[in-house]
């Protein structure tokens, strides 16, 4: 390090700091404001995202359903009428679930 006009070694205390971790953080954050603003298109079809923040301060990206507007994490393409949403709207179920009365009703 070069001696200032004293003679002597400036600290580290006196210059601005750049921080790699600051500068990833802020990048993170104007990625997620662009996601969050702009629509995500799935099959031709568009859906919001929105944001909620977490308990640790931090935020999570969730998908808005288009037709009843809830947060969810999955959204589902329907594959006879085309629409995208989630599984309440478009009344889908699992197929384990499907069985599971069945499955239960049987005695050992």
């Amino acid at each position: 390090m070069m001696p200032n006009n004293s003679g002597e070694k400036t600290l580290v205390e006196n210059c601005q700091k750049f921080s790699i971790d600051k500068y990833i953080k802020e990048i993170r954050d104007k990625i997620k404001h662009e996601l969050i603003v702009n629509k995500i298109g799935i099959n031709g079809l568009n859906t919001k995202l929105v944001y909620s923040k977490t308990g640790f301060g931090g935020s999570r990206i969730w998908f808005m359903c288009p037709i009843c507007k809830a947060r969810i994490g999955n959204v589902y393409l329907h594959p006879i009428n085309n629409k995208i949403g989630c599984r309440k709207c478009l009344n889908l179920e699992y197929r384990s679930r499907r069985y599971h009365k069945m499955i239960e009703g049987q005695s050992a």
